[in-house]
């Protein structure tokens, strides 16, 4: 049956559930929404099969009896090595419900990090998603002492150890024993405590050795009271970021108490999914837009040369036309007051150009970008970027276009969301104003004071960069069995998060870069690479970059050229390899730097890249890439040592 057929009919309802903890979260959105799907498998391009808000309870229910019957502590720490699948929330459910906290990771963890993370956190029981991982786990056995129990999460899985029990026939012994009158549930949910942990993530570490984030049950209660996005039960959600990150999981939790239904998408398939799912609203990562944004371009460029033309005609008079509404409706992002007469002024040039603009803004929308907006379902009321920084260019195309994404900003330490920008303060190149409950300072760098609030100021502080330190009830209790990484992060109740920021004077929060990323030339020049990097991205010849220079004379980065882009401009090229090899392409490379990061675009000199390595190979995730697709730095430098040495000889 084709599930979301049902979902478009279903009427709009203000009913959402609010509760203490996660636990009691899942049984009042039970209680609420019944029969209403919460969750959605893809089985075929046109069909999903649908788990009601009170199947899931049920199976919670089921499967943490089963849990607790096996010797399950209160708060006892549960691995869950898996990706996207209603078995994860299922497993959630349960987790929550035996007052125990999960331990969350992706099917494509290391061997490493498996021991790493279960052994620090002391995991006992262990989900794992497939036949493969659970061989994993075994061979691994040795060097994880804790371990006594396996789950396999796969339905067709079939479990090959003694310790390794299904999760579907768990679910069947919890039925069972609950039918005769097991309550032990209840007595754990009874003792919840909003303090208590409801998950232990460990960071991805960009920087170093991960840590493992304490997150409670008030923390991501928080989240949910808090984030001012608006969405009802009517509403389809597409969840395409890994589930075991606390940016989707927030997203996962928050449709829960709104009465969404979820889809479960996948890379492979997501563009089938958004035309058949027509979601309505998703959380969403900036590769995501950036690859829209190449395959729109792509296939305009295919495209009959009036096709072409009639697109840059309305996206000529929708660039136009949106910069003149966000002026008149204060959604601009101007770091400084602006004089009266100034805004007086403008003010009038940009009704003038609204005027004019309008009847011909409407048609070319409705006849031209509307055929484009196809490409992400057609009904997308918006989308919150977040796990890293979105691209300028990348976030006007699409506003401007007319899908609305709404870049939101936060740490795992923060359960994450700090701020989020919402359709009525849609300030492009900023993540928004801080979501309600959450204190902002902006400290300097140097001394430590504060830049922002500060009422000395007639601007207040605005404007001023420093380091963005955060105080609110959705900051972590703190890293686990690590007390001086705690002691570093949290001092006196604020939560320093080594990122670089300016709030604008319409109050809302730009990120400029990281404290420890900076780059600090030898002649004491300091420059931040992240702007830089997104900038060369946006090359289609360029797939990814790191710019390199601590210390030395001058920048230089390490670039991985795009096969795919060599192709498109006409290069009969094969791998990545040929490319790194390719004299041509390297002063091709070369040409799109010298262009890009230039003064025209705002760059000062001593930020021109000076020097480029080709490299061989793309980065992988849990190599240099983490899960989230950022850049481990530390692991490049150790990696391409020889190649970043040779760039200064």
């Amino acid at each position: 049956m084709t599930h979301f057929l049902r979902l478009r009919h279903r009427q709009p309802t203000t009913h959402r559930v609010t509760a203490p903890h996660l636990a009691e979260l899942y049984a009042r959105a039970a209680a609420t929404f019944g029969e209403l799907p919460a969750f959605a498998t893809r089985r075929a391009a046109n069909e999903w099969s649908p788990l009601s808000f009170r199947e899931l309870y049920a199976q919670g229910q089921a499967l943490a009896t089963a849990l607790i019957d096996l010797g399950l502590e209160r708060q006892a720490h549960i691995g869950l090595l898996a990706d996207n699948r209603v078995e994860w929330i299922i497993a959630d459910c349960a987790t929550q419900l035996a007052g125990a906290a999960n331990v969350p990771r992706g099917s494509d963890v290391t061997d490493e990090e498996i021991v790493t993370i279960f052994g620090h956190a002391g995991v006992t029981v262990a989900f794992v998603e497939s036949e493969a991982l659970e061989q994993r786990l075994m061979a691994l056995r040795e060097r994880l002492p804790h371990l006594q129990q396996l789950i396999l999460m796969h339905p067709k899985a079939q479990p090959q150890q003694p310790l390794t029990r299904h999760l579907y026939q768990l679910i069947e012994d919890g039925e069972a024993l609950r039918a005769a009158g097991d309550r032990r549930v209840e007595e754990r949910v009874a003792a919840l405590r909003p303090d208590d942990l409801f998950t232990l993530i460990y960071t991805s570490g960009t920087t170093g050795a991960p840590k493992g984030v304490m997150l409670t049950h008030a923390n991501m209660i928080s989240q949910i009271e808090n984030i001012p996005i608006k969405i009802n039960c009517a509403d389809r959600v597409l969840s395409i970021l890994p589930i075991w990150h606390v940016y989707e999981r927030v997203f996962e939790m928050f449709a829960i108490s709104q009465g969404c239904c979820t889809y479960y998408s996948s890379v492979q398939t997501l563009q089938e999914d958004l035309r058949n799912v027509e979601p309505t609203f998703m959380g969403s990562a900036p590769r995501l837009w950036e690859s829209l944004h190449q395959r729109i371009l792509k296939s305009i460029r295919q495209r009959h040369p009036m096709r072409r033309a009639l697109f840059r005609i309305a996206y000529f008079l929708s660039h136009h036309y949106k910069e003149s509404v966000f002026f008149l409706t204060g959604r601009r992002a101007d770091l400084y007051r602006q004089p009266r007469a100034w805004v007086a002024l403008a003010g009038v040039v940009h009704v003038l150009r609204w005027l004019l603009l309008l009847p011909w803004y409407g048609f070319f929308n409705a006849a031209v970008l509307e055929q484009v907006r196809l490409a992400v379902g057609g009904n997308l009321k918006g989308s919150v970027s977040g796990g890293g920084a979105l691209p300028d260019e990348i976030d006007r195309f699409f506003n401007y276009l007319g899908i609305p994404v709404l870049e939101g900003y936060g740490l795992t330490e923060t359960s994450p969301v700090l701020a989020v920008r919402t359709y009525e303060q849609l300030m492009i190149g900023t993540v928004g104003p801080m979501i309600r409950g959450t204190e902002l300072r902006i400290v300097c760098l140097e001394s430590g004071a504060v830049l922002y609030p500060d009422p000395q100021r007639r601007d207040g502080g605005r404007g001023l960069k420093g380091e963005v330190v955060v105080r609110g009830p959705q900051v972590m209790k703190g890293y686990y069995r690590n007390p001086e990484a705690t002691a570093q992060a949290l001092r006196n109740g604020w939560f320093h998060t080594g990122d670089i920021g300016v709030v604008s004077h319409g109050d809302c929060l730009q990120i400029v870069g990281r404290c420890k990323e900076t780059i600090v030339l030898a002649n004491g020049e300091n420059l931040e690479p992240a702007p830089i990097e997104l900038n060369l991205t946006q090359s289609p010849l360029i797939e990814q970059c790191v710019v390199v220079g601590q210390d030395r004379r001058y920048p230089a980065a390490l670039i991985v050229p795009s096969l795919e882009g060599f192709r498109d401009a006409g290069w009969a090229v094969g791998s990545v390899a040929e490319l790194a090899a390719d004299a041509q392409a390297r002063r091709s490379v070369e040409a799109e730097i010298k262009t890009r990061i230039a003064p025209v675009n705002g760059f000062r000199a001593h930020e021109r890249i000076q020097r480029v390595r080709l490299l061989e190979q793309r980065f992988a995730t849990g190599e240099e890439l983490t899960q989230l697709l950022k850049v481990k730095r530390h692991v490049v430098a150790q990696k391409y040592a020889h190649e970043i040495e040779s760039l200064y000889q």
